[in-house]
C-alpha cells in the first residue's frame, strides 16, 4: 500500500491528473450539468456546429421513430457511402459506415456484404436505446462518410484516424491523434484497441504512441512509423477547438475532429468527460497545463480583458508546445 501511496505521489509531481481530479476539479465545477445535451446527443451538436458556421461532416437525415425508417431509402437517395450512428452513443459503438453497393446490397467499410433489412434492424436496434448512454431512446443520424486525408494511408488500418484536444475555458491543453488499427476493428477507439499518438500543439508534428497501454513507434499493422508525422492544418484544428468553448457553453471537453481529404477538418463530436488516456501518449501530465490556463485566466480577469479564440490557440502553443514552430 505504502509503495502505491509513493508511486501516485510521484505522479501527481509530474503533474498527472486522477480520474478523481478531473471530475471534482475539472468537469463539476467547469461543465454545467444543463448544457450536457448539447455535447451528449451528436445531433444538437452538429446543428449548433452548423450554426455557429462551424465545418461538421454533412447530415443526410435523421430517423427518430420506427415509421420513419420508411424514409431511408429518400434520405440515402443515390448516395453509395454514408455513415450510420446514433445520436447518443459512446465508444463508437452503433456505428454502421457503408463504404459501396454491391449487387442491390451494401458493403461496409471493412468489406462485409449486408442487405437493406440489415440496415433498418441496425436503426431499430439504435432507436430502442441499445447504444444510447443509460439505454435511453435515441435517434438515428445519417451523415457524410469521412474519407480520411491521404498523410493516414500509412499508419491507419481501415476506418477514419481522429484527433482529439482537450480545451479548458476555450485554451486548448493537450492533443492527441487516434489510429484505428486490426485489434480495434477499424475504430478510432483506444479501449478497443486503437493506437494514442501524442501531438505537439505548437506544431502538429507527432510524438510518441501507446497501444494497449503500451509505449510504440510503429504501427502494428502498417509496421510504419507513427512518431515524427506532420499533421497539415493543425493551427486550423487549433482554431476548431478553441472554438467549440463558444460552440457549448462547456468549460471542460475534449473535441474529436477528423482531416477528410477534400473538405480539411472537421468537427465530429464533443465530451464533456474526456479520458485520461491522453496523458500516456504525451508523456505529460494534464494538471500542470490546466493549472497554468487556469493562472492566465486570473490574470485577464484582473485586467479585464478576454482573449479571442486565435489568441487562446497562440497562448498555448507557446506554453505547451514541445518543440518550437518555424518562423516564417
Amino acid at each position: 500500500m505504502f509503495g502505491f501511496w509513493k508511486t501516485w505521489k510521484a505522479l501527481e509531481a509530474r503533474g498527472i491528473m486522477g480520474i478523481n481530479r478531473r471530475n471534482a476539479d475539472y468537469v463539476l465545477k467547469y461543465n454545467k450539468r444543463s448544457l450536457y445535451p448539447i455535447v451528449d446527443d451528436k445531433i444538437i451538436t452538429k446543428e449548433r456546429a452548423i450554426q455557429a458556421g462551424i465545418h461538421v461532416p454533412q447530415m443526410y437525415g435523421i430517423i427518430s421513430t420506427e415509421k420513419e425508417i420508411d424514409k431511408l431509402d429518400e434520405i440515402i437517395g443515390g448516395r453509395s457511402d454514408f455513415v450510420i450512428k446514433p445520436a447518443q452513443g459512446a465508444g463508437g459503438d452503433g456505428i454502421l459506415v457503408i463504404a459501396d453497393r454491391f449487387e442491390g446490397r451494401y458493403r461496409t467499410v471493412s468489406g462485409k456484404i449486408i442487405s437493406h433489412e440489415e440496415i433498418e434492424h441496425q436503426i431499430s436496434s439504435i432507436l430502442t436505446g441499445l447504444y444510447s448512454l443509460g439505454g435511453h431512446r435515441d435517434r438515428a443520424l445519417i451523415e457524410y462518410r469521412v474519407v480520411p486525408d491521404q498523410i493516414f494511408k500509412s499508419i491507419s488500418y481501415e476506418g477514419v484516424p481522429d484527433i482529439r484536444i482537450i480545451v479548458l475555458m476555450g485554451y486548448p491543453v493537450m492533443a492527441m491523434l487516434r489510429l484505428p488499427t486490426r485489434q480495434s476493428g477499424g475504430k478510432a477507439n483506444l479501449h478497443q484497441g486503437a493506437i494514442g499518438v501524442g501531438v505537439d500543439l505548437a506544431t502538429g508534428l507527432t510524438l510518441r504512441g501507446t497501444w494497449l497501454n503500451n509505449i510504440i513507434t510503429k504501427h502494428p499493422d502498417t509496421t510504419n512509423a507513427v512518431d515524427g508525422v506532420q499533421l497539415p492544418n493543425w493551427d486550423g484544428f487549433m482554431k476548431l477547438a478553441a472554438g467549440c468553448y463558444e460552440l457549448c457553453g462547456l468549460g471542460y471537453i475534449g473535441v474529436d475532429m477528423v482531416l477528410d481529404q477534400e473538405k480539411g477538418p472537421l468537427i465530429l463530436e464533443l465530451n464533456a468527460r474526456p479520458g485520461l488516456n491522453i496523458q500516456i501518449a504525451n508523456d505529460c501530465g494534464l494538471t500542470l497545463r490546466t493549472h497554468a490556463v487556469e493562472a492566465r485566466l486570473e490574470e485577464l480577469k484582473a485586467a479585464g480583458v478576454t482573449e479571442t479564440a486565435e489568441e487562446r490557440v497562440k497562448f498555448a502553443q507557446q506554453m505547451f508546445g514541445h518543440i518550437p514552430p518555424v518562423e516564417g
